[in-house]
């Protein structure tokens, strides 16, 4: 979902109230920015956002209760029209593809987040995947390692119908079938039939393989060029 930067509601979730304070005034300094809650924990969170609804929550990884992958995919399921940003302090190519599989749209080093968080917030709340610079480059070579394409799916590619690049796309952005259904005009039932021949026709066996393979083919960017 393209949503515009400038109207935001935002919750904030991280354990340390020093990081939320942090956290909150810098993205009170973006015009039209505003933090609707805060959470000191997973469980929390997802109680907040699910009584205020915000446009972008924004999860520290490590929290109490639930961890941010958690309530990453809890809040997916109760609310997909809210875009969600990971805050970590980790960089490996590993706990990226975790975030992602989790359903997170936006991936931002701890060490980064002065200079990287609005930034990130501005490319999320577009539709976008963001990942922090820091980490881009050893997360590409790692899809490319683990990813090296076959010849069937060289050739596969050429053979999507342009619907069904829309719906690799959307689902790559992180968006749910649901979502997808509401974007195209279509029932959820047929995004989940396009789908399901879409992962056959490519010879993928899950969501993170697909984000993975979208972005080799530049029918996505995990970051600005």
């Amino acid at each position: 979902m393209t949503r515009n930067a400038k109207e935001l509601r935002i919750l904030v979730a991280d354990d340390h109230e020093l990081m939320r304070r942090g956290i909150r005034g810098l993205l009170h300094a973006q015009r039209g920015w505003t933090v609707v809650g805060e959470a000191a924990n997973g469980k929390e969170a997802v109680e907040k956002v699910r009584k205020l609804t915000p446009s972008l929550a924004i999860l520290d990884i490590e929290m109490p209760e639930l961890d941010g992958l958690e309530t990453t995919r809890r809040i997916r399921e109760e609310a997909p029209n809210t875009q969600i940003l990971i805050l970590t302090m980790h960089g490996s190519g590993q706990m990226v593809r975790r975030v992602l599989e989790a359903g997170a749209h936006g991936y931002v080093m701890k060490s980064d987040l002065p200079r990287q968080l609005v930034r990130a917030v501005k490319d999320v709340a577009r539709g976008k995947l963001f990942l922090a610079p820091s980490v881009s480059e050893v997360v590409l070579e790692e899809f490319l390692k683990a990813g090296k394409e076959s010849s069937r799916t060289q050739e596969s590619k050429a053979n999507l119908t342009p619907r069904q690049l829309q719906i690799v796309r959307l689902l790559a952005e992180g968006k749910g079938n649901k979502e997808i259904g509401v974007e195209l005009g279509i029932t959820t039932r047929t995004v989940e039939s396009h789908r399901a021949k879409i992962m056959l026709k490519l010879g993928l066996h899950s969501l993170t393989e697909l984000v993975h393979y979208a972005i080799r083919n530049k029918i996505v960017s995990p970051f600005e060029p």
